[in-house]
């Protein structure tokens, strides 16, 4: 079994940036995916980057969020900067030993419990 813990969300104004971090326990990650989602208030959860063979992002964060992983504290990190409004959601992290695409929800085999960023105006 695989607990993922998400830490650092908080309430920003639009233009900052925050970090949020997955720590994973239960045993090493080193080979899952491990990726974050979002979900806003009546929202489907939608995919937001992705840490495994290879790092991808969604469209809509590229150039703005980073993913990074520290595999020695089994912890992945979203750097997220210049934040908009339309990033306010609750954000997920994930993990899945196999992972095809990386970007449907249904890929993945452990979740957290989230932590809730807010973006104001």
């Amino acid at each position: 079994q695989v607990q993922l813990v998400e830490s650092g969300g908080g309430l920003v104004q639009a233009g900052g940036s925050l970090r949020l971090s997955c720590a994973a326990s239960g045993r090493s990650v080193s080979s899952f995916v491990i990726s974050w989602f979002r979900q806003a208030p009546g929202q489907e959860r939608d995919f937001v980057a992705a840490s495994g063979s290879i790092t991808r992002l969604a469209d809509s964060v590229k150039g703005r969020f980073t993913i990074s992983r520290d595999r020695a504290k089994n912890t992945v990190y979203l750097q997220m900067n210049s934040l908009t409004p339309e990033d306010t959601a609750v954000y997920y992290c994930a993990a899945a030993l196999n992972a095809g695409s990386y970007y449907y929800p249904v890929e993945y085999d452990y979740w957290g419990q989230g932590t809730q960023v807010t973006v104001s105006s």
